[in-house]
């Protein structure tokens, strides 16, 4: 990675998973700034250098690392998949070694090489009860009272999973907006739409908070594969069939597996006139 050699200069990397994309800032040896209003700006695909998520890594004690996630509104998130497994292939590349822990607001990630180029990562049991999701009120939340029955998982974030006839049938451009800010969800929430294929076999798409539409999501993938086995459509390991590409799921005892392709596009550095320019 080039550094201008300047502090206020700051070096990132491009990377994504299955078309969910990330800019990635590694401050493991460098001090950052306040990193909201860089997300805001630097996620403006015209004006910025543009990303579904922006993912800072960190030092801990106890992990290899620790990862931080803002959404291209500035807001943060507890957890992101897709940048979990491209920090980790990262951080094992860099390593040489086929495991690493990463610790997250989710809590210490174990992560792995998959083999074939393939990533994986135990995001941990899945959040089944109205609270933890959270929700505004209990209730269900295998079938949530809002029109289409959807189901409610939590993964560190809140997911509204529907299941429909056909995934392409659906304006997810309205949809999920829509759903994004209903009142049952105090957090706002992911929304995806799902559509069965087999008993081990779906297709999905996402909205995801903060982002909008996205070609893939790590965790509501996830989600979408509890709540199909939850709801008996399938069983608990499944493929995923997402805009950007298929992603492997499998629902143990010790968490949820995702196994799934990286990419590091490239790297570059944020210029100090760009930095300056950002609100206060």
């Amino acid at each position: 990675m080039r550094d201008s050699g300047d502090i206020s200069a700051l070096p990132f990397m491009k990377m994504h998973g299955l078309g969910n994309d990330f800019v990635v800032v590694d401050a493991r040896t460098r001090p950052v700034p306040d990193m909201a209003p860089i997300a805001r700006a630097l996620g403006d695909r015209r004006r910025g250098v543009g990303f579904d998520q922006l993912a800072v890594i960190t030092a801990d004690e106890q992990a290899d690392a620790r990862l931080a996630f803002y959404n291209a509104d500035g807001s943060l998130s507890a957890t992101c998949g897709n940048a979990t497994r491209c920090v980790a292939r990262h951080l094992m590349d860099e390593s040489g070694r086929s495991e690493v822990t990463l610790r997250s607001e989710r809590g210490l990630l174990a992560c792995a090489d998959a083999g074939g180029g393939l990533t994986r990562v135990n995001m941990g049991p899945p959040l089944l009860d109205w609270a933890d999701v959270p929700l505004a009120r209990a209730m269900d939340t295998l079938e949530l009272p809002i029109e289409g029955t959807p189901v409610a998982t939590g993964m560190g974030n809140p997911h509204c999973t529907f299941f429909v006839e056909d995934v392409t049938a659906v304006d997810l451009d309205r949809f999920g907006p829509a759903h994004e800010h209903h009142p049952l969800f105090p957090e706002r929430t992911n929304v995806q739409i799902a559509q069965v294929i087999g008993p081990d076999h779906l297709r999905m798409r996402v909205w995801e908070r903060g982002a909008g539409v996205t070609l893939a999501s790590g965790s509501s993938s996830c989600a979408v594969a509890v709540a199909a086995a939850r709801r008996g459509l399938t069983g608990r390991r499944v493929r995923i069939e997402l805009d950007g590409g298929p992603i492997e799921i499998d629902w143990r005892e010790d968490g949820v597996h995702m196994t799934g392709p990286t990419a590091h596009v490239f790297d570059g550095w944020l210029t100090p006139a760009f930095l300056a320019s950002l609100p206060e």
